[in-house]
Parts: C-alpha cells; sequence; structure tokens
C-alpha cells in the first residue's frame, strides 16, 4: 500500500511539473505579446486579471510540490523557491489592489515590471526542472553547439519583428542581421541601436548578446543543475567538449564558475560605469543605469553594441578616459578566456596560501610547479605582445591624425583603447573612416587573430597564431617538433591551429570575393575590413553596413555566423567522425619549395 501511495503521489507530481511548465511558457507567450504589441485598455485590463491567476498557480504549484515531493530539495533550491513564492504573493496582493482598490501599503511593488520579472523567474524555474537528455546518436556537441546559436538567433529576429522593439518597424533581413550580430557578438549594423530600438527591443539584444556571449548552453545547463542536482553522464560528455574541463567531474563546477565571474565582472562593470559618467550627460537615473548595464555587458562580452549614435567618439565621452578605461578591461577579461582567469586565481590563491605559511608554518609550506599552466603561459605572452606592440603603433601612426585632439594623457589611452579594440570588442573612441591606411593594415592583422580560446571573442585565437609562429621559428632552426617553456607542444595542435588559420582565409577570402561582385561600387579596402571584423567577431567598420545591399548583407550575417561557432566546428558537425584508425601507412616526405 505504501509503495502505491508514493507512486501515486510520483505521478501526481509529475503531472503538476508538466502543467505548471506549460502554464508558464503560455505565460511567457503573453508577456511577450503584452510588451510587443499595442493593447487597448480592456485588453490590458484581462492581462493582469490573467497574470494574477499565474501567481496564484504559480505558488499553488510550488507548494504542492513540497508537500508531494518525498526527496528534499537542495537548500539552494528552498532559498529561490521561498524568494519566488514570497514575491508572487506580494505582486497578486498588488495586483488585487489595483483590481479592488483595497490595498496601500506594497505601493512600492505597483509596476508591471516586477510582475515580468516574477513570471519570467517562474517560467526559467520551470524550464531548469525538465529533464532534457541530448543523445549523441542524434547531435553531436558539434551540432548541438550550432542548433543552440540557430534557435537564439531565430527566437531574437521573430522578437526584433515586434512592432514594439522599434519606433517605426524594420524589415526580416535587418532583424536577423541584428540579431546574428547580437548573438555572434560581433556589434555590426545596420541601424542605430540607440534611436532605432525601444528600450524594449534594446533589452531583447542586451538578452542576446548575453546568451549569445556566453553560451546559451553554458545558462541551460547550468541551471538545470542547479535545480535538479544530477544529471545523465552522455550530457556531462557532450558539456566537457564545450566548457574546455579537463575531468568529467569538473564540468558544472566550472559551468558555477562560468556564470558566477560573468555576473561578479559586469555587475562591478556596470557599477564603474555608472559613476563614471555624469548625471548630466545621460539624463535620468533609470536611462544612467540602463547605459551603465548595457555597456558593461557589451563590453564583457566583447560583442560592441553602444546605445550611442557613434559609439564612444561622441563628443561627451570620447575624452572620458576613465570610462574608456573601465571599458578596455571589461572587454580584455572578457577575452582574455575563462580557462585562464581561472588558472590565474588558482595561481594567486596558491601563492598567497604559500606565502602565509612561510611565515607562520616554515616547514609546511610546498612548491607546486607548473600551477599556471603551458595554455595560461602562451595566451599571456602573446596578449601582452599584441597590447604593447598594437598600441605603440597605433601612438605612432596616429599621433598627428586621430590623437592630434587629445592630451598627452589621453593620447596614450586611446592608443591603448585602439590596439585592444580591434581583438573583437567592436568599440570605437576615434574615427574608424579617417584612420592612416598603415593603421589600418595593423587593425586588419590585429582583428584576425582576435581573442583568446573559450573566451567571449572570436578570431583565430591567440594560441592559434603563437603556435603559428612558434611552428616557423622551429621549422628554421631545424628541429623536428615544437618547444616552448620547455615543454613540446602536441602534432594535434600544431594541425589544428593551422586548419583554423587556413578555413578563416578561406571563409574571409571567399565573403570578400561575394560582395565584391553583388556591391561593386564599394572600395576593396572597405569590404575586407567588413568581413574581417564580421569573421572574427569585431564590429568595427568603415561605414558601409548599412549601405550594403540585401544580398552582400546575408554574406555578411553567414561570415558572423561561422566566425562565432567555427568553420572547424561546423566541418566537425557535417562530417562523420572515423571510429577505426588502428592501422598506420609508411610515411612520405613531399616537396614544398
Amino acid at each position: 500500500m505504501k509503495n502505491g501511495k508514493l507512486k501515486d503521489r510520483e505521478r501526481l507530481l509529475k503531472y503538476i511539473t508538466k502543467i505548471s511548465f506549460w502554464l508558464s511558457l503560455v505565460t511567457v507567450l503573453t508577456i511577450i505579446f503584452d510588451l510587443g504589441f499595442t493593447h487597448r485598455s480592456s485588453t490590458e485590463l484581462y492581462l493582469e486579471e490573467f497574470y494574477l491567476l499565474v501567481l496564484l498557480a504559480g505558488t499553488l504549484s510550488i507548494g504542492t510540490r513540497y508537500f508531494l515531493s518525498s526527496e528534499q530539495f537542495p537548500l539552494k533550491v528552498r532559498i529561490f523557491d521561498s524568494i519566488i513564492f514570497l514575491l508572487f504573493l506580494l505582486l497578486a496582493a498588488v495586483l488585487v489592489d489595483r483590481l479592488l482598490q483595497t490595498f496601500r501599503f506594497l505601493e512600492f511593488l505597483n509596476n508591471m515590471g516586477w510582475v515580468y520579472l516574477a513570471l519570467f523567474l517562474y517560467f526559467f524555474r520551470e524550464f531548469s526542472t525538465l529533464q532534457i537528455h541530448f543523445s549523441s546518436r542524434l547531435l553531436n556537441p558539434a551540432q548541438l553547439f550550432i542548433a543552440s546559436f540557430l534557435t537564439l538567433i531565430l527566437l531574437g529576429t521573430l522578437l526584433l519583428l515586434l512592432p514594439k522593439a522599434t519606433h517605426e518597424g524594420i524589415s526580416a533581413l535587418d532583424a536577423l542581421f541584428t540579431a546574428t550580430s547580437a548573438v555572434c557578438v560581433t556589434g555590426l549594423i545596420v541601424v542605430d541601436t540607440g534611436t532605432y530600438f525601444t528600450q524594449f527591443g534594446q533589452i531583447i539584444i542586451l538578452i542576446l548578446i548575453q546568451l549569445g556571449g556566453i553560451g546559451i548552453m553554458t545558462f541551460a545547463s547550468y541551471f538545470s543543475y542547479f535545480f535538479r542536482g544530477k544529471s545523465s553522464y552522455e550530457n556531462q560528455i557532450m558539456l566537457k567538449d564545450m566548457t574546455n574541463s579537463e575531468k568529467i567531474g569538473e564540468v558544472f563546477s566550472v559551468l558555477k564558475k562560468i556564470v558566477l565571474v560573468t555576473f561578479i565582472i559586469e555587475l562591478v562593470g556596470a557599477v564603474l560605469i555608472f559613476f563614471s559618467v555624469q548625471g548630466g550627460v545621460i539624463k535620468g537615473l533609470g536611462n544612467r543605469l540602463f547605459f551603465s548595464v548595457f555597456h558593461s555587458i557589451s563590453g564583457f562580452c566583447n560583442a560592441g553594441f553602444s546605445t550611442l549614435e557613434n559609439s564612444l567618439y561622441e563628443p561627451e565621452f570620447r575624452f572620458n578616459y576613465p570610462l574608456q578605461l573601465i571599458i578596455v578591461s571589461l572587454f580584455i577579461l572578457g577575452g582574455i578566456g575563462f580557462p585562464i582567469l581561472f588558472n590565474l586565481y588558482k595561481y594567486f590563491a596558491y601563492y598567497i596560501k604559500n606565502q602565509f605559511l612561510k611565515l607562520s608554518h616554515p616547514r609546511k609550506s610546498v612548491y607546486t610547479p607548473w600551477v599556471i599552466n603551458l595554455n595560461t603561459r602562451i595566451v599571456l605572452v602573446t596578449t601582452s605582445i599584441l597590447l604593447v606592440v598594437g598600441s605603440v603603433l597605433f601612438y605612432f601612426f596616429e599621433y598627428n591624425n586621430t590623437l592630434a585632439e587629445h592630451s598627452a594623457f589621453g593620447k596614450l589611452v586611446v592608443s591603448f583603447f585602439g590596439a585592444a579594440t580591434p581583438r573583437t570588442a567592436g568599440f570605437n573612441s576615434v574615427d574608424t573612416s579617417a584612420l592612416n591606411f598603415s593603421t589600418v593594415m595593423i587593425i586588419f592583422l590585429l582583428m584576425w587573430i582576435g581573442a583568446s580560446p573559450g573566451s567571449t571573442g572570436g578570431g583565430i585565437k591567440t594560441s592559434a597564431f603563437a603556435l603559428a609562429a612558434l611552428n616557423f621559428f622551429s621549422l628554421a632552426r631545424g628541429k623536428d617538433r615544437v618547444e616552448v617553456f620547455r615543454r613540446e607542444i602536441s602534432e594535434f595542435s600544431i594541425r589544428r591551429a593551422f586548419a583554423i588559420i587556413a578555413l578563416s582565409l578561406m571563409v574571409i577570402g571567399t565573403a570578400v570575393f561575394l560582395i565584391a561582385s553583388f556591391d561593386r561600387e564599394k572600395t576593396l579596402l572597405s569590404i575586407a575590413f567588413e568581413c574581417f571584423s564580421a569573421y572574427s567577431t569585431v564590429g568595427l567598420s568603415v561605414g558601409i553596413t548599412p549601405d550594403l545591399s540585401s544580398a552582400a548583407k546575408l554574406v555578411i550575417i553567414a561570415t558572423m555566423f561561422i566566425g562565432r561557432v567555427s568553420m572547424l566546428t561546423i566541418l566537425i558537425a557535417l562530417l562523420r567522425k572515423v571510429k577505426y584508425l588502428n592501422y598506420k601507412y609508411p610515411q612520405e616526405d613531399i616537396l614544398m619549395n
């Protein structure tokens, strides 16, 4: 009898969970309808009544599941559900107050924004508890990665087409272009973000940037694990490749670190930006807060989107050097890669702990070699060289040109900003179209190299460029292997680096050829600049993006997408993996020159 009752309770629990999820999904679609379209006052009243019913139903659903479940929910889930439970009850009271005009003590919650937030959290909670299993027979990790980006781009396009997302409407192609640019954290735009889109449209773009920059699978997988506390072994294997985890058991630990580091850095960045911008420049506390959050997320995700018409080249911002230093710090942190940040944190924690032990208990201090791994060393050295050399060259070539209007300190800041932003950030503090030809050539190289692996940026990555350079020197010195920091680079890494480099040039070359065929009036330099920027998800432009033909825009869309997911990932997704390699042919040398 007890087993039968338990089964009945579990069956009822599953039904309630499913019904609650579908109710939350319908509610989210209703909110999109509410925010995206203009309604009559009677319709708005019906919508408020519907939201009230959902809040009450959600409260009942969450409470019932705690009563029926035979397993104890983790503490973090109980805390989250308690907050949701309390928020639902308060907001239900506020909506009742609107309808019956009886309550007055909850006036501070009398804003539909709180209702939308609570209902989105409700959907987020219900969606995260779903048991979704990805079979490797249907989708391999590369295919799943590509599918997640395509799905997000499609949803973003549909949302940007909503009437209230823009002031005067937008074509399907321009909506697709903007959504792709946001999801692929590129920053190329065909319409001005600040003036063409409403705040609702800008929020959509901001969400697309956040999900695209960190990866929709990262968010979905982590919060699914957060609420369910478990995941299938097959899912963990797939996530291991996406998160660059060394061990399967570390997958969700890495996901947690990625999400926490992202939110902490973006929060600190938003606070610093808020205080670096004068109140008179951006009027209204709400607008100033939104500006800070938007540019912090866009900066860390290396998206390059700005609500300013000319990015940081606007007269009120081009001389705001503290703001430029804050934003450049954000996109350097975002572009250096999460594995590097975690490894540096591990090193500093080890160093501080060891120094403390040397002072208090000298015998307990232990030297651990190679806390900073080879990947971190290569990325840090390459990044430092590119930033220093790029800054010096920018300063030298632009001293009497775009830097002429700046002070001595300003020239240094703008030069540093100008050397860092081509590495997939996309913000500009100078007029890009006025740059000298020599500077443009330097920017071409910096755009092509891009950010570091495991980051929010694009390009061929600093590690691939470094391995190629090391291979050149190794061949020149007559070595049969590549060595650096007393370590030998694996042959697989060298092959992968040259494959990435070759495929990038192939994609960029094809894009340049197609756009030159479609838009013959455009100069080859401007087309090449646009294609390099699109492939490396940079977002810098010499101003031709809005004037491109429809066919050329489609080429740029495809180039942005390929650059974000990488051509090698697409090939892995399309080609069948060889299962057996238990043979070896005789080797022969091929003539090269």
